[in-house]
């Protein structure tokens, strides 16, 4: 067993890791902006990652480093810069100065197409950033990730319990369940195997081809208890007016952005085949039909649709 770093440990997939690295017998160093409540076999950071401290501290002691943590959405496309590729660099930083080798990079589908938004250029110069580093690295590129405690994916199944589904022109994308990325994350990092050394992946839940955006539609239909729902696709432009009336709305808590836009409205986010992990090291448990249908069990469980 190992002594596993990880930053980003409170959020949605980080707190997934955290469970995963713990469930597998590891002992785990994580970063917390918050103090947390102790916790076995947890040894809690106080900071992020604009604080070398910290960072030092974090990385004291470990064998690997699972770097989570990142911004994912904000109305300041600057803070993508600072969050996803500062911190990256201040997290290798660290890493060198404690002699440590072993880094999991967590990056994004939308890195492929740095282009079409903010947070998919700051996600690509990131990974530049972990490829010229030095380090036994591997970067995994998530799909569209859902699972209990999910805010992203959460709006499309309040909307499917009404039997509506909006949508984005169309296409198709991957997904996964936290825990099984969880999985993968954490196997990467306890991994000693050569062919996982300095190597990029993109996972999913082992659906070829991904979904189609009206098949995912239905099946988060499903997972509701709508036989069937109605699921229109949305242009662009009614997109970005969308965008501009939830940052009326919501402010910085809008959770729909034009930078998204961008991103949404590409036609394919289905992960590549040649990128999966080999099975011997990873293969995903949950499948899609099966995650949703107990995603929006825990929403309802929970109040939260």
């Amino acid at each position: 067993m190992k002594t596993l770093a990880i930053t980003g440990a409170t959020g949605f997939v980080g707190s997934a890791v955290l469970n995963a690295a713990l469930a597998a017998g590891h002992q785990v160093r994580a970063l917390a902006r918050r103090p947390q409540a102790p916790r076995e076999g947890v040894t809690w950071i106080a900071g992020d990652l604009a604080k070398a401290s910290a960072l030092a501290e974090l990385c004291d002691g470990a064998e690997a480093v699972i770097h989570v943590a990142g911004l994912t959405n904000t109305p300041e496309l600057s803070e993508f810069e600072t969050a996803n590729v500062t911190g990256t660099i201040a997290v290798i930083a660290a890493m060198r100065a404690k002699g440590l080798k072993r880094l999991v990079f967590v990056s994004s589908l939308s890195a492929r197409e740095p282009q079409l938004s903010a947070y998919g250029a700051s996600k690509a110069r990131a990974e530049q950033v972990v490829e010229a580093s030095g380090l036994d690295w591997s970067t995994v590129r998530p799909p569209a990730v859902y699972g209990p405690r999910d805010i992203d994916m959460l709006e499309l199944f309040r909307t499917a319990k009404w039997g509506v589904v909006p949508l984005p022109p169309g296409g198709a994308t991957s997904i996964i369940h936290a825990d099984d990325l969880a999985d993968l994350l954490v196997t990467l990092a306890a991994s000693n195997a050569a062919p996982t050394r300095k190597k990029v992946y993109e996972p999913d839940d082992g659906r070829e081809g991904g979904w189609s955006h009206k098949e995912l539609a239905q099946a988060i239909g499903r997972a509701m208890g709508k036989a069937s729902v109605f699921a229109p696709h949305l242009p662009a432009g009614v997109l970005i007016a969308a965008a501009a009336g939830d940052r009326f709305l919501r402010g910085d808590r809008a959770k729909l952005t034009a930078d998204r836009v961008g991103y949404m409205c590409h036609p394919n986010w289905v992960s590549r085949s040649h990128y999966r992990p080999p099975p011997g090291i990873w293969q995903p448990r949950i499948s899609g039909e099966e995650g949703l249908r107990a995603t929006a069990e825990w929403y309802k469980r929970e109040g939260w649709v």
